[in-house]
């Protein structure tokens, strides 16, 4: 039921765009009922007392599967976030203003990405999960517009580290205990031998929470990414991302028990991000960036809560988890309805805007914002309680709980006064002034009006709130409904700790409650003198700007970083192109050299006569290449020995490298002719200093890669791992081509990898492409008038052959493709022939106007690799991800790896062709410079006419009126224009 509810979420996000395109903003009414109907499914499939877990198997071979597993941690949060989701799928329908089909794939996909977030039993699928929503984050809040672009690389680049952190904690705790599995990590005995790996382990999973979570010192991408729309606020800040840095800590915290860096850190961390976020939450104009800082301090009390560690604790983080996750979403909603109503959030500005028919929206508000200020009958009044009473009957020492309790209490107070200050504000003027009796007088005279009276919402844009607000005030009246669930919860939190739970507004007069009565009356006092408070605490600002300091570093990052490393390449000069690289390849050969055994004899009984015919025609090629002082002589002689190494793979029977290597070998010239056309024909000169370095750095690496080669390869008996493919590859692929068997079969996974890095590749290319101006097209120095300069006559002899040839190639190319999984071929290989019929269409054309291959290679990009996916997920029907399923069709057998090799082909005919129109096409600007270019050209031709003593005659209409007596005639019967 789990994986299916899994499954029923990405049809969701699968089908949100075409719901979206079609529906509109009224998308949301449709898109909310998946996410409700998989909240039903969530439940129903829990059984108190008992873990419900599937699993399919992913990566076998690594030992990775899919595994969902549904404990009462799990099912609290997977209830928040798909009943939250689906509650602001349906408020967005009355938000938006536009089409926006962008806007509804993320949200769903980030309901998805926390789904299985909380409810895996697999480090990588958690990881995966983890970055995914980040992912869904950066492009939230970068759909806002220009101006949330850089807020949402600033939030990618915090919550990206934090990814780092946590994907170099998941490696550490998958080597230690030797499982993939989450449960079996955390009951591992093997940490107990451990210890030191532990600790650094902890430090590395609180480090993730920090950057997740928005914890100091990593707090100030959340009040940056306000400039979010509201529905994507209420989600990330209440329900979805932020709380998956307290789901990982709750989830944790079995383990890390006994690390008592594991407590500082959480309860340091926490407690200053809590005390700072309230005390600046007060300062805020901004209603919407006054909940942002809200939400920090919530956070940092929850993540301060689980840093005392008990049980008591863990539970009471847990409650206020649920509290604070519906009264913030109804807040940040209720934001947003002010906002859509009235144009603006300022306090300052709201404080003279009379809001005076806003009932259902004002009653919303005071509910959310006393049950976030804490006050009684309402539920955060019940889980400030609980974080109190855990921290004050934890058993530390008794300064640390003075300490802890003092940081709960203070922030408790400022978050009585910005509540107060947010409730205030939303309620705008509350009484008719002398100004406001004169703005309406002049109203009814048909005088642009003054004074804005808001109506109520629609009853759509105010139902979630309001259902949320009610939420909150029943289980305020009766926390004991949440008992049952915050009992399941805590005994996972607390790694089967039972407790005898009970929520209950009465607990009977303790010190619980007189600290209660005193954060409400210091929070009176703080609303009484609130803008004394706010403009005392903004004098009191810090000095620096958390950031401020995150802007600082990624500058540094670029400025210093970026151009250090990106020096060698921002030069036409090779040799400080290739000198890195080159290095770190030496380094490698000489580590090889006294690592490497079972080097084979210098006698070379196996060596024929004519591999000497092969290593002569490479050895000019290279000779010829390094004579080269031209960048288009460099590419023809390269090939050379490119061609013969084609050669020599022939020779030896590897048909299907040596076609590949063929292939690429003319593709690659066509493609480097098209880059060349732009560049100076000849290379940048050296010092002569210079050249024994390059020479002495040729000169190894050449020595290090016969060394490589000789070590590595060579004509050997077969290895164990060829024995197996040769044996047993037909039998279960079905194939008899053992590398196109291999590619797609054994390690399809691999191949999608590489195929997804491809496609990544085309589309970074492209937009490199599109966003940089190119070097001027270069001059030629061919005469114009001559015949060899108009591509229209010289490529006559290319178009009739292509008519002949063009046919056979696709053929060849889908023959290729057909039998690749018998004979040397697949789609690889099929789409490189493909491809080259492409290059010969568009060096056979005219001109650029009418190259045809204007074909989609966004679309093709993406299709291939949407194909391979699905292919991919096929094979889960007999039990792993990209398991070929074999069948027999009209008495031939059929396997599902020719499908995935599909997805190859189109993805590399998406590259290739993208390649082709990017670099051929004219580009904007080109035209300017193709005029710089003909005037200099004229230039040149004007000196020629004067050294041979030739007149050039210009007509009326100032185009160029040539003799009979010269050879060259106008291209295509045109006329040039001249410039005098």
């Amino acid at each position: 039921m789990l994986l299916v509810l899994l499954a029923l979420l990405g049809v969701t996000v699968a089908a949100a765009p075409l719901v979206s395109r079609v529906l509109h903003r009224n998308a949301g009414w449709v898109l909310a009922l998946p996410l409700l109907a998989a909240a039903v499914m969530g439940a129903t499939s829990y059984t108190r007392g008992a873990v419900h877990t599937e699993s399919v198997d992913w990566m076998p071979s690594l030992g990775v599967s899919f595994g969902v597993r549904l404990d009462g941690l799990s099912l609290v949060f997977l209830m928040l976030v798909l009943v939250i989701g689906a509650g602001v799928l349906a408020y967005s329908t009355r938000y938006l203003h536009h089409k926006d089909t962008a806007f509804y794939f993320y949200i769903c996909g980030f309901a998805l990405a926390m789904a299985m977030l909380v409810t895996t039993d697999s480090l990588m699928v958690f990881y995966v999960a983890w970055e995914l929503t980040t992912l869904c984050s950066y492009f939230l809040i970068a759909n806002s517009g220009e101006k949330g672009h850089q807020p949402a690389i600033r939030t990618l680049l915090v919550t990206v580290l934090g990814g780092l952190f946590l994907l170099m904690a998941v490696i550490i705790m998958a080597i230690t205990t030797g499982t993939m599995q989450l449960s079996e990590v955390i009951s591992s005995p093997v940490w107990d031998d451990h210890a030191g790996v532990k600790t650094g382990v902890a430090v590395l999973v609180a480090l993730a929470a920090f950057t997740k979570s928005a914890q100091f010192p990593f707090q100030a991408w959340l009040p940056d990414s306000m400039v979010a729309i509201a529905p994507v606020s209420a989600y990330l800040h209440a329900a979805a991302m932020v709380k998956a840095g307290i789901y990982l800590i709750l989830r944790f915290s079995p383990l890390f028990s006994d690390i008592q860096a594991w407590h500082v850190m959480l309860v340091l961390s926490g407690g200053f991000t809590a005390l700072f976020g309230a005390m600046t939450a007060v300062t805020r104009d901004d209603l919407k960036e006054l909940l942002a800082y809200s939400t920090m301090s919530q956070l940092g009390l929850l993540v301060t809560i689980v840093g005392v560690g008990t049980p008591e604790a863990l539970t009471a983080a847990i409650v206020h988890t649920v509290a604070h996750a519906c009264f913030k979403a109804a807040l940040f909603m209720s934001v947003g309805i002010i906002e859509h109503e009235t144009g603006t959030r300022s306090y300052r500005e709201l404080r003279h805007t009379r809001v005076v028919k806003m009932p259902v929206t004002k009653t919303a508000i005071v509910v959310a914002g006393a049950s976030m200020a804490g006050l009684p009958l309402l539920f955060g009044f019940v889980s400030k309680e609980g974080l109190i009473t855990a921290v004050v009957e934890s058993g530390m020492n008794r300064s640390l709980i003075t300490l802890v309790a003092g940081v709960i209490v203070g922030t408790s107070i400022f978050t009585f006064a910005y509540s107060m200050r947010y409730i205030i504000g939303a309620f705008g003027a509350t009484k008719h002034s002398r100004a406001e009796e004169v703005a309406e007088s002049r109203l009814r005279h048909e005088e642009p009006a003054q004074l804005h009276r808001i109506g109520e919402a629609s009853p759509a844009f105010w139902m979630v709130p309001a259902l949320l607000g009610i939420v909150t005030l029943v289980l305020g009246l009766v926390p004991g409904l949440l008992n049952e669930p915050v009992t399941d919860a805590s005994l996972a939190a607390t790694g089967g700790f039972e407790q005898d739970i009970h929520l209950a507004v009465w607990h009977g007069v303790n010190i619980p409650l007189g600290l209660s009565a005193i954060i409400i009356a210091a929070g009176c006092v703080l609303v009484h003198f609130n803008r004394e408070l706010a403009r005392a605490l903004t004098n009191f600002g810090a000095p620096v700007k958390g950031l401020d300091v995150v802007e600082m570093l990624r500058n540094g990052v670029i400025e210093y970083g970026g151009k250090y490393f990106t020096r060698p390449t921002g030069t036409t000069s090779m040799r400080r192109h290739l000198a890195m690289p080159l290095v770190g390849l030496l380094v490698i050969a000489i580590i090889g050299i006294f690592t490497l055994t079972d080097i084979p004899s210098v006698r070379g009984e196996n060596s024929r006569a004519v591999d000497w015919i092969f290593v002569l025609i490479i050895s000019i090629g290279v000779l010829a290449s390094v004579m080269a002082r031209s960048r288009l002589t460099v590419v023809v002689v390269v090939s050379i020995a490119g061609f013969g190494v084609t050669l020599w793979f022939f020779a030896l029977g590897a048909a299907d490298v040596a076609t590949t290597q063929l292939l690429v070998e003319i593709l690659s010239v066509c493609v480097l002719v098209l880059v060349l056309h732009r560049l100076p024909d000849r290379f940048t000169p050296d010092k002569r200093g210079q050249h024994f370095w390059s020479i002495a750095l040729a000169v190894a690496m050449g020595a290090a890669t016969t060394l490589a080669v000789w070590g590595l390869t060579g004509r050997r008996g077969k290895s164990e791992a060829a024995r197996y493919f040769l044996d047993l590859g037909p039998e279960q692929t079905g194939g008899d081509n053992i590398v196109n068997t291999i590619i797609v079969d054994y390690r399809a996974f691999d191949t999608f990898g590489e195929l997804t890095v491809l496609g990544m590749a085309g589309i970074s290319i492209a937009v490199l492409l599109r966003h940089n101006r190119l070097l001027p097209l270069r001059d030629t120095l061919l005469d114009k008038r001559s015949p060899l300069f108009g591509p229209g006559p010289n490529a006559v002899f290319v178009r009739t052959t292509t008519k002949l040839v063009g046919p056979i190639i696709v053929l060849l190319s889908v023959v290729l493709f057909v039998r690749g999984h018998h004979e040397p071929g697949g789609g690889f290989v099929a789409a490189l022939v493909g491809s080259a019929g492409i290059a010969l269409l568009y060096l056979g054309a005219k001109d650029n106007a009418s190259a045809p291959i204007r074909w989609p290679y966004f679309t093709l990009i993406g299709l291939g690799v949407t194909v391979a996916a699905l292919t991919g997920f096929i094979g889960f029907f007999d039990g792993a991800f990209l398991k070929a399923l074999h069948a027999e069709i009209f008495g031939m057998e059929q396997t599902s790896s020719m499908i995935f090799d599909l997805g190859v082909y189109l993805a590399v005919m998406g590259v290739l062709v993208g390649a082709f129109n990017m670099l051929g096409m004219p580009r904007e600007g080109d035209k300017e410079r193709h005029v710089l270019l003909d005037l200099e050209q004229e230039r040149r031709l004007e000196r020629f006419d004067h050294a041979v003593g030739r007149e050039r005659n210009f007509g009326e209409d100032g185009l160029e009126v040539h003799t009979p007596t010269m050879a060259a005639t106008p291209v295509n019967g045109e006329k040039e224009r001249g410039e005098k």
